[in-house]
């Protein structure tokens, strides 16, 4: 598989969903709802701060007995990201992603944010890699040799 994290990125678009470190857990939490994400970026004044997650909000604020209207982003937020470039492959953000035990990966091009990938892309690519090697397959063996 040559599939790498900036093709990815020119596939499904380079946006980016971010709240900023004072934003409450349930405004991160509602921005996740609206837009069908997992996580988001915290940012503040152009600088990668950290992310936070459903699985954040689910240890960190709900079984801590805190309220998501009054605890910040700040004090629930994974600092300390793991990211790749556009260059990284699939197999290696797949390697990154399971030993790290993350889901979502913050893409930095020449230390500028342009992106981010997430389990689910990378399974995307690794499904569509296989149905283009199995339809090879079948075109090979579709073949009829001469007798």
């Amino acid at each position: 598989m040559n599939e790498t994290v900036g093709s990815i990125l020119g596939l499904k678009g380079r946006e980016i969903w971010s709240v900023a470190p004072n934003a409450t857990v349930y405004d991160a939490v509602a921005l996740m709802a609206a837009k069908s994400i997992g996580a988001v970026l915290v940012i503040s004044e152009g600088s990668l701060l950290g992310i936070v997650s459903e699985r954040d909000y689910a240890r960190k604020v709900i079984l801590q007995g805190s309220s998501s209207k009054e605890t910040q982003v700040r004090d629930v937020m994974t600092t300390g990201l793991v990211t790749v470039t556009p260059d990284a492959s699939v197999d290696d953000c797949m390697k990154i992603m399971t030993y790290n035990r993350i889901r979502h990966l913050p893409v930095l091009d020449r230390g500028e944010l342009v992106g981010i990938v997430s389990i689910g892309d990378m399974v995307k690519a690794i499904i569509a890699d296989q149905a283009h090697t199995i339809a090879q397959l079948h075109t090979y063996i579709g073949v009829k040799y001469p007798a």
